[in-house]
């Protein structure tokens, strides 16, 4: 298959694709194709997208590539669904991210930093698919250990769980906007 004819390929893939398509994946569909010259060629397009201003991006999410809308066009977006998102409670936000700093995690243990009974929201998580159950703890009663899906690393947004904020980032993420400032020239001068 020539280059373009290719990439063509690849485009019309990504794009009929509901889920993030690996490399792998795709050179099952076509084939035989050549890995390395998919991986190419991806990267290829993600620049290309990106450089042209394009109403859509390729972005590498939850270990494989999905065509996304870029940030900026996100009123639009929510415009055209006029739906409102899911949202989660505070509760459901604790407990998730427990389990994607902490995986695996048994329920007890996630009761123990949280301080409060879990069931109702795990209940949740599992049927939003955000979380599953990964394995049982080798442990006396043999308690669940969950942990985050691929569809977590969807909703979110995320290459891998390597991309999950660390607490500094998490810190300077929710300091006023004056502080940042500040925080960002206490780094500087340390350094």
């Amino acid at each position: 298959m020539e280059r373009d004819q290719l990439k063509s390929v690849l485009e019309s893939l990504l794009f009929a694709s509901e889920a993030p398509l690996t490399v792998s994946r795709i050179g099952e569909v076509l084939e035989g194709a050549d890995k390395q010259e998919i991986a190419g060629l991806l990267e290829e397009l993600k620049t290309e997208y990106e450089a042209s201003g394009r109403g859509f991006r390729l972005a590498e999410v939850a270990g494989g590539f999905q065509m996304r809308t870029p940030k900026e066009n996100a009123e639009w977006v929510k415009n055209l669904f006029r739906g409102r998102p899911a949202r989660m409670s505070k509760a459901t936000l604790e407990t998730l991210a427990i389990i994607a700093y902490k995986q695996p995690v048994t329920r007890a243990e996630i009761e123990v930093i949280r301080g409060v009974d879990v069931d109702g929201v795990l209940s949740t998580l599992l049927e939003r698919r955000l979380v599953r159950i990964v394995a049982r703890k080798d442990v006396p009663g043999r308690p669940f250990l969950y942990g985050t899906t691929q569809e977590f690393l969807e909703t979110f947004n995320l290459k891998d769980l390597s991309n999950l904020p660390t607490l500094k980032e998490m810190e300077e993420m929710t300091l006023p906007p004056e502080n940042q400032d500040a925080a960002n020239k206490e780094t500087s001068s340390k350094e």
